[in-house]
């Protein structure tokens, strides 16, 4: 018996463990694949947008993840040709200058020099970073360790496993992908819409290396040369692949070239490929009884503008404190239906974007008058300020329409404040700029053990208005702001009850 099963050991599980262990609860992460057989999948680059950067600054994760990042980079300008070498060097520039903030649709956006946060980087070195950080902390991690069925019990989640041994636990949380049997085997419901578009990202060696160029506006789709060297990309709108789960072949990956090019592509060899489409299905909720979803478990999407990641990642910080808080009996399983409504409308969001993304990159004369449109709108400040704050996550409110601006946002950038969150717990906030408030201290006293006491002068907290204090999730987002006579019952709805 455990606290919490984590079906699915890829970032999503892997961060959402860390975040468990952080809050107190005992998690055991079980995984399909070995960490070779990960590895093989881990095609393209992964984008890790601003709020994503910020919720990993909160766990000091920004130095080892920027790190691989670099280093990778430096690795793949070392493998490239000089004009390859030089397109990683201008995207080296472009990510140190701190101008890139996503693209919509393939439509660019960027910021002004330094204001923001974004990372890329191949998937399989973020997981190598969450693992470490995970086996550090003491998370137990199985890979190789399929899990065949999952079921509920009055007082417990069972997983069963391929070689037919069970593992129950207070709580099971899928984040095993879009085909989550986790998902299938407790009966969430799944709605949404078809495929419409093939993708392929394969490994592969051309017979001429100047027979394919990136372009988002081919005839026939797409082509895209990753900076990865020997990675070719194609996306054709061909309502969607026939069978994703046979091996992708030369002859497959050329063919489709030929198509989308028009040119005579030779494929001389193919080492590995997988195939993607549009589907975008989202589930009814996020939890039942015992049982929950995390990341593509929860939402499929076309993979255009690179939110599916941090989508998952954002799941995992938003459920990880309240499952801790919950599991360890400390909080009420009222705590764990915000979970399906702060994430619900954000995934919705974004599936939206994305299926408008997929309609501008099809072929055509009315969608490129659309994009040049476009283009020209987003250069406007304010649709400037939307498109990128959709595509880097900024937007995201829990509590829209709350009677103070800053409930339900991420808390204001203090200088202090991933130190203050560091350590798992939450942060209530005085905008006093004065320590020993002995009347706070003793509102709080009850809950030492989930949440710590900080001061800040109110002109450094952008939007604090006339609240007094603010309450600080360990997540980072602002669940309360109000008077120090509101405080106990705040930290009782979000904490749980106090100590005696």
């Amino acid at each position: 018996m455990t606290d919490v099963i984590v079906v699915g050991g890829g970032p999503v599980g892997l961060l959402l463990a860390c975040e468990l262990k952080l809050g107190g609860a005992d998690p055991l992460v079980l995984e399909a694949a070995t960490g070779e057989e990960r590895r093989t999948r881990s095609l393209g680059l992964r984008s890790l947008n601003a709020r994503t950067v910020q919720s990993l600054a909160l766990r000091d994760l920004v130095e080892p993840v920027a790190g691989e990042q670099w280093a990778m980079l430096d690795e793949l300008a070392a493998r490239r040709e000089p004009a390859g070498a030089d397109l990683v060097a201008m995207m080296v520039e472009l990510l140190r200058e701190g101008l890139i903030r996503g693209h919509f649709g393939g439509l660019p956006l960027l910021g002004e020099a330094g204001d923001a946060e974004y990372l890329m980087l191949k998937q399989d070195r973020l997981e190598a970073v969450l693992a470490e950080r995970a086996a550090g902390m003491g998370v137990r991690i199985r890979q190789g360790c399929a899990v065949r069925d999952v079921a509920q019990e009055e007082s417990a989640a069972v997983a069963t496993l391929a070689d037919g041994r069970t593992v129950r636990a207070a709580y099971l949380v899928g984040c095993d992908g879009g085909r989550s049997l986790v998902r299938k085997r407790s009966g969430f419901a799944f709605e949404g819409t078809p495929a419409t578009m093939t993708g392929r990202t394969a490994v592969a060696e051309l017979a001429s290396a100047e027979a394919v160029t990136s372009s988002l506006r081919h005839p026939g789709g797409l082509v895209n040369l990753s900076l990865v060297p020997g990675e070719i990309a194609t996306i054709e709108f061909d309502g969607g692949p026939d069978d994703r789960h046979a091996p992708m072949t030369a002859e497959e990956l050329e063919a489709s070239l030929r198509r989308v090019t028009g040119h005579d592509v030779v494929v001389k060899r193919l080492e590995t490929g997988i195939r993607y489409s549009d589907n975008t299905r989202h589930a009814g909720t996020y939890r039942k009884g015992r049982v929950l979803l995390a990341g593509d478990a929860a939402h499929v999407h076309s993979p255009i503008g690179g939110q599916g990641l941090n989508l998952g990642l954002q799941d995992a910080v938003n459920l990880g404190w309240k499952l801790a808080l919950v599991a360890r009996g400390l909080a009420p399983e009222a705590l764990l239906d915000t979970y399906t409504a702060e994430r619900h409308p954000v995934a919705a969001r974004v599936l939206r974007n994305t299926r408008a993304q997929v309609a501008l990159m099809r072929p055509g004369a009315q969608v490129e008058a659309l994009r040049e449109v476009l283009a020209e709108v987003i250069e406007l400040p304010d649709a400037k300020r939307h498109f990128t704050g959709m595509a880097d996550g900024t937007e995201v409110d829990y509590a829209p329409g709350s009677a103070h601006p800053l409930v339900g946002r991420f808390a204001p950038r203090l200088e202090a404040l991933p130190e203050l969150l560091r350590d798992g717990r939450g942060l209530v906030l005085a905008l006093s700029g004065t320590h020993g408030d002995g009347g706070l201290d003793a509102a709080v006293a009850g809950h030492r053990d989930r949440v710590r006491v900080a001061h800040a002068d109110p002109s450094a907290v952008p939007g604090g208005g006339a609240a007094e204090v603010l309450l600080v999730r360990p997540d980072g987002y602002v669940a309360w702001a109000g008077g120090r006579d509101g405080v106990a019952a705040a930290l009782t709805t979000w904490f749980g009850p106090p100590r005696a």
